[in-house]
């Protein structure tokens, strides 16, 4: 059961790169606060977050009836316009239903902060995310099975769960699409002209076009395609609606919201509860299994650090008792960076909806295992405030959204050694000295599929960036960066304690009773966008947890 009560509150948003296009959003009301569970304190299992990871755990968990469940959310109801219509995904950002991290300023980024936008909300990212669902490539899953030693996460595991388990796909029949999961998966059918004309683009700077975004493409080393997307009838299908909303009535389940875990509580080498704040106080709750952290990139590691689980060199520096030397933890931080070129438009009809109907990925080095570059096209000039002020954008105008998978490595520390602390945040972001020559190369194909024949119809020009030499190109990126909201890796896994935080079974390396599933845990990022990749760490972690 969801113990709520009723608080009104507003979603009320920092208008900040995103809203160059869309401006400030609009009050959205919605009630939802916790009431504090009073009488059971202990559970079987305590789950920490309710996304993409930590509802399919939850609920797998749950589902049997055997086990008493509670899942701890920092957020609140999903019952908010902003989460149900996915067109309206930019008034997410920077409201009551974003944790509004942000980056240190970087130099190599002209000096800028990047807000590093995160679900606070029950569902976590896939309630507040464009809707896409990606798979992760072939190769993406078999490094991971290479870098933690676990053959369970090898591509062909992977997909017998994509297939079996999670995936309800609504397309045409696909040998390698499932029909009976969990996640509602649908294709775009519907393609506007200007998303056919992307394809088209695409296909004429070498990129081949494939039937689905998933499947056959997510095996291939390029291609483009319409997207699939967890919506249905105009309705976000989100991880949380889909597996864990099913069980609200489950008397072995119990989901606290407006609940934020402070630390893990232990006794000797073994995790046995976490104390959370919540109501104005500090309460503790107690696991007779274990607890599983489903916090995301940034707050996963928080805790491990607010609990003394660690590098010894910064614990001692906050004054926090080790309790575990893992150097590991925040370390490896990495996303997706993005970025937009734009191109002026015509009197030609653009689609309303401020999310691409369509993708293409391709390889910036043919020696790659996997696509490392992706764009998507939408309606409007989507521009940080840099090159906003750079680049006048007429009324009418699109663009070409960029991401890219980088070397460069961040990291996650603590501000201080208590919850209102905060966090200090390094992106890393063109850290290593090649990163911006690969971030170049995608610059130079993305504009290259702007500036195709099959564009003209829609173009009346370049629009930004503006620009004629290397130089001033490397200046509009380095002013241009921001995330693609695909933040992973503080918590890889890994074969040993010294360069890793879990093993392959995603528990954590020298204690008992601690299990981490979400993105943090991935040695790199997947080939686009993580919400999919994140129900596999899930579903992954419930089948270790049961299968022991």
């Amino acid at each position: 059961m969801v113990k709520f009560s009723s608080c009104p509150w507003c979603v009320s948003a920092d208008p900040r790169w995103i809203f160059s296009f869309f401006g400030a959003p609009q009050g959205v009301t919605m009630t939802a606060t916790s009431t504090f569970i009073a009488g059971q304190q202990t559970f079987d299992y305590i789950v920490c977050g309710s996304g993409s990871s930590g509802s399919v755990v939850a609920a797998r968990l749950a589902e049997s009836g055997a086990r008493s469940v509670l899942v701890i959310e920092a957020g609140g109801s999903d019952a908010v316009a902003g989460v149900s219509d996915p067109n309206l995904w930019p008034m997410n950002l920077g409201g009551d239903l974003d944790w509004n991290f942000a980056t240190q300023r970087e130099a190599p980024l002209s000096g800028r902060s990047i807000p590093f936008n995160m679900g606070k909300v029950l569902g976590g990212g896939s309630s507040i995310n464009v809707g896409t669902w990606s798979r992760g490539h072939l190769a993406d899953w078999n490094f991971f099975a290479e870098e933690s030693g676990e053959a369970a996460w090898r591509y062909a595991e992977v997909l017998r769960l994509y297939v079996e388990k999670i995936e309800s796909w609504r397309g045409p029949a696909d040998a390698l699409r499932g029909s009976a999961g969990a996640m509602l998966v649908n294709p775009v059918t519907k393609l506007h002209p200007f998303a056919e004309a992307v394809l088209d683009s695409a296909q004429s700077v070498g990129i081949k076009r494939f039937s689905n975004a998933n499947g056959l493409m997510m095996e291939a080393s390029e291609g483009c395609s319409a997207i699939d997307e967890i919506v249905a009838d105009g309705v976000r299908q989100s991880v949380y609606r889909r597996y864990l909303a099913p069980l609200a009535e489950r008397k072995n389940l119990t989901v606290l919201a407006h609940t934020v875990v402070h630390r893990l509580l232990r006794e000797r080498d073994r995790v046995v509860g976490v104390e959370c704040f919540v109501n104005g106080r500090y309460e503790a709750f107690r696991a007779n299994e274990r607890v599983i952290l489903s916090l995301g990139a940034i707050n996963t590691p928080r805790v491990l650090l607010q609990s003394g689980i660690g590098a010894a060199s910064k614990l001692e520096r906050l004054d926090i008792p080790m309790a575990v030397d893992l150097p590991a933890v925040g370390e490896n931080l990495h996303d997706h960076i993005g970025f937009s070129c734009v191109w002026g438009g015509t009197q030609a009809e653009l689609p309303a909806a401020p999310r691409s109907q369509v993708c293409c990925f391709w390889k910036t080095d043919a020696s790659l295992d996997s696509p490392n570059a992706y764009t998507y096209a939408t309606s409007g000039a989507w521009l940080t405030p840099e090159n906003a002020a750079d680049h006048p954008v007429p009324a009418s105008a699109w663009s070409l959204v960029v991401g890219a998978r980088l070397k460069g490595r961040g990291s996650v520390e603590l501000a201080g050694p208590g919850l209102d602390a905060g966090v200090q945040i390094k992106s890393g972001y063109l850290s290593e000295s090649s990163d911006i020559d690969t971030v170049l190369s995608v610059a130079e194909r993305a504009i290259a599929m702007g500036n195709q024949a099959s564009m003209a119809s829609f173009s009346s020009g370049p629009v930004a960036p503006s620009v004629s030499t290397r130089a001033k190109l490397e200046d509009y990126l380095r002013k241009g960066l921001t995330t693609f909201w695909h933040q992973s890796g503080t918590a890889r896994m890994g074969k040993d304690a010294g360069t890793s935080v879990v093993d392959g079974r995603l528990s954590v390396h020298g204690l008992d009773g601690l299990t981490i599933a979400d993105a943090s845990v991935f040695p790199r990022v997947t080939s686009g966008n993580t919400m999919a990749p994140c129900v596999v760490v899930g579903e992954m972690a419930a089948k270790f947890l049961l299968d022991t």
